[in-house]
């Protein structure tokens, strides 16, 4: 099965390479990469070929294992695994057909290679799993069950379930392995209702809540050209990291994995303990808290310079600096602002007298963006702050390595990398770098 034309459905047997990002992984047909999910490096798989429009690489999907990894295991989500047919399998655990531990492995191959190709940097990565505190129960040895929040969608004929893999066609599901019990009875409980999407939300207090976001018409108005989301009633819930609340609204951003916010709090702690006389804590530095959300790391960055640290989070979401602003009021130097990162930081560059640029000289920027990452603009404009070290939470390889390349050449080299695998059994991984002003800005 190895005829050598092109066309999409045809089907050939391939022999899977490495990894790539975005969960999928490398195979060669006549010269030519393949791009093939579900596998496994060094698998010999039967393969359907689905876009054959480009000349640089072509896109498939596995039939069957030929001859299989002794890393694959029977896939954490039955519905996904390689014997149901492809346009049946949900999306989202495109990594639970592997063991947890070459998982892990696969993702620091991932992260590492983009650090270095993208990034210019090579140093030792090492990546750990989601931590909780003496309290929480541990993660699950197979890396189910820790989603404490999951999006459902609804289509125009009534069916309520996740798309399937790589598309946006509802399928329904008997059973949600990576969400927790509770949230999966919720979901599961589910029937019809209005095309639209369905959050499922598990806060602290353990109750599940079902934000339905019915689509509606778009309106006429220049850029209103789909339908758009109906916003639900906003409701205030609770999530506890330590010893500490957070006050979130129910339908905003928080963290998915049930300990993912108590590991990133710990990391974070301990790489802003451990910056030592790059940063002063006392009260007069500044510290700038970028994509802050409800405050989560500006309250790590008060728990290491006590109650009178000056920092400022700031986040587009207006809700969620009004939560910021609440979360950290027992700081008396810290403040919530609301804006886009970009034009809040050009104008304090503009604006910024020179005794607040020293303050600014002596403190840390923290950034935690989207996962398209901060981009040029925003990278360069902390750069020309001179803050005394920069942290950067990265939720995608590829966005944190081209953003570090723009450290770089602003005159920040990274000094470390932590990987976290806070989405077992996806290919997503988390990562905290640490970056330094290189000698020739010193």
């Amino acid at each position: 099965m190895t005829e050598s034309t092109g066309d999409s459905g045809q089907i050939i047997d391939l022999e899977i390479g490495d990894v790539a990002h975005g969960g999928v992984f490398v195979a060669r047909h006549e010269g030519r990469v393949v791009f093939v999910p579900d596998v496994l490096p060094g698998e010999r798989v039967r393969v359907r070929l689905t876009d054959t429009s480009k000349n640089s690489f072509w896109r498939g999907e596995a039939l069957e294992v030929l001859d299989a990894s002794p890393h694959r295991r029977a896939h954490v989500w039955r519905q996904a695994d390689i014997d149901v047919d492809p346009e049946r399998r949900p999306g989202g655990a495109e990594f639970g057909h592997i063991d947890l531990a070459e998982q892990r492995r696969l993702k620091l191959n991932v992260l590492t290679d983009a650090l270095h190709r993208f990034g210019g940097v090579d140093l030792p990565v090492s990546i750990g799993a989601a931590e909780g505190d003496a309290t929480s129960a541990p993660e699950t040895s197979d890396g189910t069950r820790w989603r404490t929040r999951v999006s459902l969608h609804v289509d125009d004929e009534g069916r309520v379930g996740p798309y399937a893999a790589r598309s946006h066609r509802v399928i329904a599901v008997d059973d949600l392995p990576l969400a927790t019990q509770e949230v999966e009875d919720a979901a599961l409980a589910l029937r019809g209702g209005q095309p639209g999407r369905i959050d499922l939300v598990q806060p602290d207090d353990g109750r599940v809540r079902v934000i339905v976001r019915p689509e509606r018409p778009a309106g006429r108005g220049r850029g209103r050209s789909g339908p758009k989301p109906v916003e639900p009633k906003p409701e205030i819930v609770y999530e506890r990291v330590g010893d500490r609340d957070f006050r979130v609204d129910a339908g905003g951003f928080w963290q998915v994995h049930r300990l993912a916010a108590h590991t990133l709090t710990q990391s974070v702690r301990s790489v802003l303990t451990g910056l030592g006389e790059h940063v002063s804590w006392d009260a007069d530095a500044w510290h700038l808290d970028l994509y802050g959300g409800v405050g989560l790391f500006a309250a790590a960055m008060g728990d290491v310079g006590g109650r009178a640290t000056r920092m400022t989070t700031v986040e587009s979401d207006p809700r969620a600096t009004d939560n910021a602003a609440e979360n950290l009021v027992e700081w008396v130097g810290a403040r919530a602002e609301t804006g886009r990162v970009d034009r809040w930081l050009a104008r304090l560059a503009a604006e910024a007298t020179a005794a607040e640029k020293e303050r600014l000289s002596r403190g840390v920027v923290l950034l935690d963006p989207p996962r398209a990452g901060a981009g040029r603009a925003v990278v360069e404009s902390v750069a020309s702050l001179a803050p005394g070290a920069v942290v950067y939470v990265a939720c995608d390889p590829v966005a944190l390595a081209r953003d570090v390349a723009i450290f770089r050449d602003a005159g920040y080299d990274t000094t470390a990398v932590e990987a976290l695998d806070l989405f077992p059994n996806s290919h997503h991984v988390e990562a905290v770098a640490t970056l330094m002003p290189s000698r020739s800005r010193r």
